[in-house]
């Protein structure tokens, strides 16, 4: 059996979950990233390893503090998914607790009108 080497401790949190989340067709996966500065969201089919929607603050003119901006691209993320016809989404959260900056995004896509 071969054992993995992992760079650092998200990389192992975020194999576990990855482990147990798939996305579906009919429910694709939420995918978070978050940097030192911004915060980005896709929709992601992994049947057939395809990103369906993706949203970032990299060009958003609004408010200025993080936690704002990642509830703004939840809400973008949230608009895109159901102009494609996507209600429904599992969330992974990327190895971030949930906390902070990945909530506000997940809070976002919520009031947007995503169910998870």
């Amino acid at each position: 059996m071969a054992i993995k080497k992992y760079k650092n401790k998200r990389d192992k949190i975020r194999a576990r979950i990855r482990s147990k989340i798939k996305g579906t067709p009919e429910q694709p996966r939420l995918s978070v990233f978050r940097s030192n500065k911004h915060i980005f969201a896709q929709v992601i089919n992994d049947v057939r390893g395809i990103t369906l929607v993706a949203a970032s603050d990299l060009k958003l003119k609004g408010p200025s503090k993080k936690s704002e901006r990642a509830n703004v691209v939840g809400k973008l993320i949230a608009q895109a998914s159901l102009a494609k016809d996507i209600k429904q989404v599992v969330f992974d959260r990327g190895g971030y607790k949930y906390h902070g900056r990945v909530k506000a995004l997940a809070d976002g896509a919520r009031e947007g009108g995503l169910e998870f």
